[in-house]
């Protein structure tokens, strides 16, 4: 299979909105690529639409069912930190990555999710250090690309302040200049999270958000400079994309508060989870229930009992609930009993103390990073929740398309490079490209 282009720079804006268009077309970098390339005007993101399983159904073209990764955090009530799905080891089946590299082309990561120990040529995952004694730079370093990592932080680190923003960006984006003119992968995938952080923070339409965007597209200028200045600009095709967009909301429902009443949950003296029955999992606008034993018909009639009396109480929060089977036909995770869809304006907490639903002001979201103003996670289905794409340069046909899936990019990208992912969910966009 002929490649269309030598060099595939894929640039991820975490939350980044279909709502966001009026503003981008404003911005010059990202108005040249809008003149100058493709550009689709609704991406269906996939359920649960939290950053991880959504950046894993990029880059393999399938729903987290299938990939694996069906959620940011892994099942473990009793901490009260979960650890992530950091490493590839989660993801089932091959992704864009692995095909670019068996192919004898370079790869390079720049905080890209799930790519911890992952076999790509230029890595620096995004992982964090999770237990009290551990050190972030070490962290990153081994499970990562040492050396390139250690030259990044060498150049670079001075610009980061731990994980804030807009440092970390900034420190992503001098990264990612660097690795463009001194590397020159084939594929380059990097993940920038300000505007996500900003909404989680702030508000979908909060000037903080937009100022975010704002500074994206400083960034998007800079990168496209880099590749002028690493003389690859002719032979690349660059790749801009959101993963989910985001939804507003000031009230957290704590379903887990209900399952501790119904002695589904018990508690240790420190109040943490001691065992459980069933549990409530959070994905921000939706959550999944699990049976800690999945033939436990009683303690699933009393979970349905429960979930039955909030869907009939118009206050609960709640919009709908999925068996296990029903979820996994949206592409979420079968293995769980329920799946719960949150109203606008509501998302899911874990706690298993307090009120089962609390407000959310904004001195509790400067004191604990759990509390947020907007958020995502919610089902795809939600009215204006799509995200975007948008693609110029080698292999691309200057069209508008007005739709597609989030499971069609990685197949698209891997044509673009001339790879295959197999049988995937996801199809190649065929009209964006230049067979």
């Amino acid at each position: 299979m002929n490649r269309l282009t030598d060099h595939l720079i894929i640039i991820s804006f975490d939350c980044l909105s279909a709502l966001d268009l009026p503003i981008l077309k404003d911005l010059p970098h990202f108005q040249f690529i809008l003149k100058n390339g493709a550009h689709v005007e609704n991406v269906q993101t996939v359920y649960p639409s939290v950053t991880y399983a959504c950046h894993t159904s990029i880059v393999t073209g399938n729903y987290p069912k299938r990939h694996g990764v069906i959620n940011n955090t892994l099942l473990q009530p009793s901490r009260e930190s979960p650890d992530w799905n950091w490493y590839r080891d989660e993801i089932s089946g091959t992704t864009l990555y692995d095909e670019v590299k068996k192919a004898g082309m370079t790869t390079a990561a720049l905080l890209w999710p799930v790519t911890a120990k992952a076999n790509i040529d230029y890595n620096m995952p995004e992982i964090f250090a999770n237990r009290p004694w551990q050190n972030q730079i070490l962290v990153s370093l081994m499970n990562g690309t040492p050396s390139f990592q250690w030259e990044l932080n060498q150049l670079f680190g001075h610009i980061r302040n731990r994980l804030n923003q807009p440092q970390l960006d900034d420190f992503v984006l001098e990264s990612t200049v660097h690795t463009i003119k001194t590397r020159k992968p084939n594929l380059l995938m990097v993940h920038f999270t300000d505007l996500d952080t900003q909404r989680h923070k702030h508000g979908f339409s909060s000037d903080e958000a937009i100022a975010a965007i704002r500074r994206h597209d400083d960034r998007l200028g800079k990168i496209l400079k880099s590749l002028e200045d690493g003389g690859i600009y002719e032979n690349s095709t660059i790749v801009l994309l959101g993963d989910h967009s985001a939804l507003d909301e000031n009230k957290a429902i704590k379903p887990n508060v209900l399952l501790l009443q119904q002695n589904l949950i018990t508690t240790s003296p420190n109040g943490r989870v001691k065992s459980w029955k069933a549990y409530c999992k959070s994905c921000d606008g939706s959550a999944y229930i699990y049976l800690k034993d999945s033939y436990d018909t009683a303690s699933l009639t009393k979970v349905k009992q429960v979930l039955d009396s909030l869907i009939n109480d118009s206050n609960s929060g709640i919009e709908s609930y999925l068996t296990g089977a029903q979820a996994a036909e949206k592409g979420a995770d079968g293995s769980c009993a329920f799946m719960l869809e949150a109203h606008r304006g509501y998302y899911f907490l874990e706690d298993i103390k307090g009120e089962y639903i609390q407000t959310i002001t904004v001195d509790d979201v400067k004191a604990d990073s759990k509390y947020t103003l907007a958020t995502h996670g919610y089902s795809p289905e939600k009215e204006n929740y799509g995200t975007i794409l948008m693609a110029a340069g080698n292999g691309i046909n200057p069209v508008t398309l007005p739709f597609c899936r989030l499971i069609d990019e990685g197949p698209t990208f891997a044509r673009l490079l001339g790879v295959s992912l197999g049988e995937t969910d996801g199809k190649v966009l065929k009209a964006l490209l230049k067979i």
